[in-house]
């Protein structure tokens, strides 16, 4: 048959059917051509997210197969949820996805640029040059350019008491967010938060002590940081108390029910006597199980697993306010929150491993039965809860992200307090600085390093582009400026402000992020140029 082959088959009755596979697989192209392909990959999904970049930069709506729908304009958010099937541009996802792992911001920016990148290096390859004296080009450029952002680094100084400054990073990160409108308050909870939980002596935030939780209703100006720790769970019986003062808390992991063989077990009750008899042994075994607790001096229990009626019954007639089903991180914060030991056993008990708060409070909702309970005035004032209020579901996520991206920042700069300045500002000085260096390099590569510092424009061309300014002439007028003036600070006017001095806008990006950005899309760009071939494993040409 002509360029089909014909396979004869039955299926699970008998009956038989042909199967037509084509013979002629698509074509498949090697070397440059195939270098070409990916690059064109690699960049349409750039340009899908290069418009959400900046301030001014746009939201993309994403449905999920099951009809869910998230809008954001987070990159690394973007391109998990998205569907790719072309093996360079889910590089370009896992790219993304290292940014936010190892910094949590600036995930747009590394995808634009390595997306950049590859384009410049597409018209390298139409005049000859080798893929790998392009990659090698690049490397020695981003060198140059990440030393340069050390040159042009500032020290951003701040205390506890003068958090000025880490307030303003993290408005930078928060403007180009759906909470825009609100980022100062944002801003403001998200400095409170990492420094309510760092150790600035050892410069370390540990990020499990911070939780974020949303409820829908309300707007996004309801936000409020807790002290102490939210949990979506209420009293389990509605008669018990709502607020418990100076609190003291058993947080156990073992079931209010009588102890049973692990096996698959029988029991056959043939007499009244024995029905009573099992009744009286099981209310014995509650009973002992309450008088552990209350001889311990708690006066609420946190439970991981659920009780039954009867043991929620005698919970209430004791007077101990109880919580069931709570989760095992949110146990586990629990006891970090109040001092406290996590029991699993109630022979275990003892007054020392419990936990203890000033106040646990059950807090409602409008009009809904919703309830949550806050556990404050924790013995461990280390741990925080951030609660996020918003109209609907999708602001309350974007919300949360939008505070991951800012509580990040503030954490890079506890780590490392060097800033560069944001609006373009570094990416254009570091361009200016490659092609200087690239001007005295006699060897090939010097095309290369021309085209690193063409594709370092790419930043500020789309922040002007999103902001609906003139690209080109805007990009060019400010590159006109920082080499007359020599001032490493001018970028892009997001905000119309008529001041394109970063500094006096307090646009600023922790050093880390920048540099982290240049050395992966540097490293992505080199693997995807030393690729001239993909071959779907098990499927030889025949």
């Amino acid at each position: 048959m002509d360029g089909h082959q014909a396979v004869y088959t039955t299926d699970e009755y008998g009956r038989p059917f042909i199967i037509l596979r084509e013979q002629a697989k698509k074509t498949r192209v090697h070397g440059t051509e195939a270098i070409k392909t990916h690059i064109l990959a690699a960049k349409t999904v750039s340009n899908i997210i290069r418009t959400s970049l900046g301030p001014r930069g746009l939201d993309k709506i994403l449905i999920s197969p099951d009809g869910e729908i998230t809008v954001t304009n987070d990159g690394a958010t973007i391109l998990g949820q998205m569907q790719v099937e072309h093996p360079i541009a889910k590089l370009l996802v896992q790219l993304s996805k290292s940014q936010d792992d190892e910094i949590g911001d600036g995930t747009t920016g590394v995808v634009v640029l390595a997306g950049a990148l590859l384009e410049q290096s597409e018209g390298l390859l139409d005049r000859g040059i080798h893929p790998i004296r392009i990659a090698d080009g690049f490397d020695r450029a981003c060198g140059i350019a990440v030393k340069n952002l050390e040159r042009i680094a500032d020290r951003v100084e701040y205390t506890k008491e003068d958090t000025s400054n880490l307030l303003k990073t993290a408005m930078t990160s928060l403007g180009s967010k759906i909470v825009s409108k609100e980022h100062q308050q944002f801003a403001q909870i998200a400095v409170d938060a990492v420094l309510q939980v760092a150790d600035l002596d050892r410069k370390d935030v540990p990020f499990d002590l911070i939780k974020v939780d949303g409820k829908v209703g309300g707007s996004l100006a309801d936000t409020t940081l807790i002290k102490g720790v939210l949990i979506d769970k209420d009293m389990s019986h509605p008669q018990m108390p709502h607020t418990v003062r100076d609190a003291r808390i058993a947080i156990l992991t073992c079931p209010f029910e009588p102890p049973r063989p692990k096996t698959k077990h029988k029991l056959d009750i043939s007499s009244v006597e024995e029905f009573k008899k099992l009744q009286s042994y099981e209310k014995e075994k509650f009973a002992d199980m309450i008088k552990r607790v209350k001889d311990s001096g708690a006066n609420l229990v946190i439970c991981q697993w659920g009780f039954d009626d009867e043991a929620n019954h005698l919970l209430m007639q004791n007077d101990l306010p109880a919580v069931r089903w709570v989760g095992g991180p949110e146990i586990e914060l629990i006891a970090i929150a109040t001092n406290g030991r996590i029991v699993p056993r109630f022979e275990d008990l003892t007054p020392e491993k419990l936990g203890k708060a000033g106040l646990v409070r059950e807090v409602t909702f409008g009009t809904t039965r919703d309830k949550m309970l806050v556990i404050e005035e924790c013995a461990n004032t280390r741990a925080v809860t951030i609660f996020v209020r918003g109209s609907n579901k999708m602001i309350v996520d974007e919300a949360k992200r939008a505070l991951h991206d800012a509580l990040c920042v503030v954490r890079n700069l506890v780590v490392d307090n060097r800033v560069v300045y944001g609006g373009g500002a570094a990416d254009i000085n570091c361009a200016i600085a490659v092609q200087k260096a690239a001007d005295e390099i006699p060897t090939i590569e010097q095309y290369a390093m021309r085209a690193f510092a063409s594709a370092l424009d790419c930043v500020p061309l789309a922040l002007a582009e999103n902001s609906g300014l003139s690209p080109i002439e805007t990009l060019a007028e400010v590159k006109s400026r920082q080499v007359n003036e020599g001032n490493s600070q001018l970028g892009i006017d997001c905000a119309g402000r008529s001041e394109n001095d970063m500094k006096k806008q307090f646009v600023y990006d922790p050093l880390i992020l920048k540099r982290q950005q240049y050395l992966l899309a540097t490293q992505l760009v080199r693997a995807v140029l030393k690729i001239d071939d993909v071959i779907t494993a098990g499927q030889a040409d025949e």
